[in-house]
Order: structure tokens, then sequence, then C-alpha cells
């Protein structure tokens, strides 16, 4: 399929009309669930009613042959708000999850149950990064043991910074089948959060994203059956045997979820970037001083024109790579990786520009431009950080296997 710009009309119906969801629905209630520091449940189920929220709008969306559908999503639930954005989107990391390593059965099983109805709201979690093994993943500690006489796997150890962490009904869990492998040796498992044996005691207080839940979660010997192995065993014995044999052992489940999520990390940042330049601008027409609007000084229109080409340098990348994902395009220069470096560094940059634009009063919680440059900083850290993405990059043009 050719790459193109131009929006198809399902494609532009989804923009408006997650627009206008977020702009009367979220908005409004955004400076409330910030402080409140909880989950939005009564606009999860807004959105679950309206099919916003839901499994089947989730499939729809994914199936988009172009790869834009996710990304204009994501952009307009967080120019609403990035922590009730991300309180919608959470669950969609591990539904991906499951795609990305379940057999169909699984998913056919299990994304549903991540997502509930409109009667009975749930959210999933995705469990990769511990507390020792964020960027690194080959250092992941978690392990998961095959009792053969049960046809039991026996999972142990700790995933932090999850998010939807606490309260999700439905966990996806990396943790390690055969340490000697390194991530090579890692496997995904699905299981439900009320499993005896875990325990998710403390929710995480953060800087941003206020609304969405994060929390560590803990697991002791916790049980789950054989078939919560995603992919199946079969799959599993003949990938840890090609790696035993040096061959290419297949993709690593957690990265393999990554790579699929990462351009919408980057749209979500977008979405983010704009509503502060979008009030950044509106606020400079308006204010007064010396007689005239501000934006009427250059330090003032020049930096709201870096803010929008900046912006749409951003969009550009993250719409390639959405398309180059969907389409089976190679990323031979890492550009997933470089849209989601692009993305976040313009997130932080533009809301801390907005700030300035705004003056002492951007400095406060009585305009917006603050807390959306409290969501914008986790862009340079979680689902790879900054100088993880540089490093891929790197790699990818110079050939080069830096550390």
């Amino acid at each position: 399929m050719t790459f193109s710009l131009a929006l198809n009309d399902d494609q532009i119906q989804l923009r408006d009309w997650v627009h206008e969801f977020a702009e009367k629905v979220i908005r409004p209630a955004a400076p409330e669930w910030d402080e409140r520091e909880e989950t939005p449940w009564p606009i999860l189920q807004e959105a679950a009613k309206i099919g916003l929220y839901g499994y089947e709008t989730m499939v729809t969306l994914r199936s988009d042959e172009t790869g834009q559908s996710f990304p204009i999503l994501a952009e307009e639930l967080f120019w609403g708000d990035g922590g009730i954005g991300l309180a919608i989107l959470g669950t969609g990391l591990a539904a991906a999850g499951i795609a990305a390593a379940g057999t169909l059965e699984q998913v056919i099983e299990w994304v549903p149950q991540c997502y509930g109805d409109e009667n009975n709201v749930k959210v999933g979690a995705f469990c990769s990064s511990e507390p020792e093994a964020g960027s690194d993943v080959a250092n992941m500690r978690t392990t998961a043991k095959y009792d053969e006489a049960s046809d039991e796997w026996v999972i142990s150890g700790q995933k932090a910074w999850v998010t939807n962490g606490g309260i999700a009904d439905v966990l996806v869990v990396q943790a390690v089948v055969d340490a000697d492998l390194g991530s090579r040796g890692q496997a995904a498992f699905i299981m439900k959060a009320d499993t005896p044996g875990i325990a998710a005691p403390q929710k995480l207080r953060k800087h941003g994203l206020r609304a969405s839940n994060t929390a560590d979660i803990f697991f002791d010997d916790v049980r789950v059956p054989g078939t919560a192995l995603l992919g199946g065993k079969d799959k599993l014995d003949e990938k840890l045997a090609r790696a035993r044999e040096g061959q290419k052992a297949g993709g690593q489940a957690a990265m393999a979820t990554f790579e699929r999520t990462r351009p919408t990390v980057g749209a979500m940042a977008i979405g983010v970037a704009r509503a502060a330049y979008e009030y950044a601008l509106e606020y400079a027409k308006g204010r007064v001083v010396f007689g005239r609007p501000i934006i009427e000084n250059q330090a003032i229109s020049f930096m709201l024109a870096d803010i929008a080409t900046e912006i749409d340098a951003a969009r550009l990348l993250v719409r390639r790579a959405a398309w180059m994902g969907a389409t089976g395009e190679r990323f031979a220069a890492a550009e997933g990786s470089m849209s989601k470096l692009k993305a976040g560094r313009v997130a932080v940059w533009s809301t801390e520009r907005a700030i300035q634009i705004l003056g002492g009063v951007g400095y406060t919680r009585e305009y917006p431009v603050e807390r959306m440059h409290r969501d914008a900083k986790i862009f340079d850290i979680f689902e790879g950080t900054e100088q993880i993405q540089q490093l891929v990059i790197a790699r990818s043009i110079s050939g080069v296997r830096l550390v």
C-alpha cells in the first residue's frame, strides 16, 4: 500500500468522534482526577457506553491496513488529558501483549476479559518492567517454572511501574523460563489478577499522568494452568531449542509488544504537546502587555512557530512508523524508535515553552499547561527511555553493537 498523508473518510470520522469526547467529557474532568490521583471509572464507563472503550473498537482500529487509526485515536485522547487518556488506552498494552504472543484461541478468550463491558468495565495490565530490568529486559528476575506433574506454571518475582497495576482484572506477565538464554529464555503468561499469591499493596504517587493507576505487583509462587502460557508449550519448547542451538529463536515477547505499541506512544506525546501549544497560542492572542497582545512580539510568535513546526515533524515520523508497522515495511534505520524519541522530546519541550509563554500563571495549577508539562515527561522514560531509543537508532544506522 502506498503511504499517504491524506486521511480517509473513516479516519476523519474517527478523529472528530474522539475529539468531541475528549473536549466534552475528558477536559472538564481532567483537573479533578489529576488532583484525586484516582482512576476515572465514570469516564471509562462513558467511553464504554459509546463504544470508545472496548475490544471491538480496538480490533477494528488495529485492522486499519494503513496503520493510522490508532495514532489518531491516541493523539485526540491525550489532547484531552494525558492521565485520563492513559486510563482509557492502558489496557491496550495488555491486549497487544496477548495478540503478539498468544494463539487465536487465547486472543478470543482473554482480550474481551481485559475490557469487560459498559455495565462492568474492566482493565488489563502488561507486566514487564522490574526494579532492575526496565530498559535492560535481559536482566529480568521474575521466573516461571513448569510443574509437569500438575501441568502448572509457578511464577515468582516482582513487576514494577505497572500501568493499571492493582486495579486490573487480567495480567499479562513476562517471566524467565530459562535463565541461561537471557532475553531469549523469556515467555509471557496470562492470568486473573485475583489468582492466589498475587499482591499489589500500594499504588505509586507520580509526577504526572496521575489519573492513571500505577503500582508494583508481587508474585509469590503463583500457580497458573499450563494454558496460561501465551502461544502454548510446544511453540515455547521449539523456540528454546533453537536458542540453545544458537539459531534465531524468533521475537522476544516483551519487545514484540513494545514494537506494536511504540508509534502509538509517540502519538500520545503529540496529543499532549498539541494541547499545550493550542492553549499557549490562544493565551498569547488574548494577553495584552504594553498595550498589545503578546503574540505580536517576535519572541513569542517565533516560539509558537517553532512549537508548531516541531509537532508537525513529530507527527509525520509517527505516521510513517505506524504505516511501516502495519504494512510490514522493514525498520532499516529504527524508524519506530525515531518516532518515539522525537515525539517524547517535542512533548517535553513544547509544554515547557507553553509555560514560558504564559509566564507566572503558567506555573500555577490554575492553568492546564502546568499539568501538561508534568504529563509530558513520562514520554522520555517509559516504553524505552530517550537514551535507549538513541541506542537502537545508533545501532541500526552504524551496524555497530554499541553499549
